[in-house]
């Protein structure tokens, strides 16, 4: 059953398409990694699940609920049930890496006498269990990029969204926390990951969908991110496709633009 649905989605900005016409689903428990280079819309796909930012057309469903038409008041209901890792949103550096994840509950509105076993619980399933106490300073960068996994886990999500989660990370920290998205994975959990982590995708053989110039151009399961010439000539092709639109909406009257 597909947990996520993008029907053919058009996200518009004043001056640019960031994504145009774009269709795919997700079922649960799927592995997708959005790939493509910078600028190819896939923070922008991430922010229209999260209800970030809305769709200029086409709709969007997650989980049975349409995304366009959701009123105001149910999107901080929908991004709870979302986990989410994100360069946007780090650790506070001047709280606990325990007050971190208990804020994160906090906000949720799930608070009870177990937030502090529900803290522990959830950097365990890290490796961090002892580092609670810790101040995100005094954590390596691989450490850190594990605590926000266990804070986007911290509200028990069905779904997991991270963005360019190994991007300043060594090559051992990298594969050590794809290993815990893969076994989370393995547990049920859908995966969503933007990345520009050409190996680390090759290595993991799941699906990837691949943006070239806001268009969809590869959609392949248990891919390897080995396809560069077919990158290189499926944005060749989609980048002629725009200018051959672009050259004839020039000879076009202005009253027919």
């Amino acid at each position: 059953m597909a947990q996520i649905i993008f029907d053919h989605v058009t996200k518009e900005y004043k001056n640019e398409v960031a994504l145009k016409d774009i269709s795919f689903t997700v079922d649960k428990g799927e592995f997708v990694f959005i790939v493509g280079k910078s600028g190819a819309g896939k923070s922008t796909l991430l922010n229209l699940i999260m209800k970030q930012e809305d769709v200029t057309s086409g709709q969007i469903i997650v989980e049975g609920r349409r995304l366009d038409t959701m009123d105001a008041k149910r999107v901080p209901l929908h991004r709870r049930r979302l986990g989410i890792m994100s360069p946007e949103v780090g650790l506070l550096k001047d709280r606990s890496i325990y007050d971190n994840i208990r804020l994160a509950i906090l906000a949720t509105g799930n608070a009870d006498v177990r937030i502090r076993s529900k803290v522990i619980k959830v950097l365990g399933l890290v490796g961090l269990a002892g580092k609670y106490h810790a101040y995100p300073d005094e954590l390596s960068g691989g450490e850190q990029a594990r605590v926000l996994l266990s804070r986007a886990l911290a509200v028990q999500p069905e779904i997991l969204i991270a963005d360019e989660p190994t991007a300043n990370l060594d090559p051992d920290s990298a594969w050590d926390l794809m290993q815990l998205f893969d076994e989370l994975n393995y547990r049920g959990m859908t995966i969503l990951v933007a990345s520009h982590a050409r190996e680390l995708v090759t290595i993991m053989k799941k699906r990837c969908i691949t943006l070239v110039a806001g268009r969809l151009a590869v959609d392949a399961r248990r891919s390897i991110y080995d396809q560069k010439a077919m990158d290189i000539f499926a944005e060749r092709r989609i980048l002629e496709e725009e200018e051959k639109k672009s050259e004839k909406m020039l000879y076009l009257p202005d009253n027919v633009r």
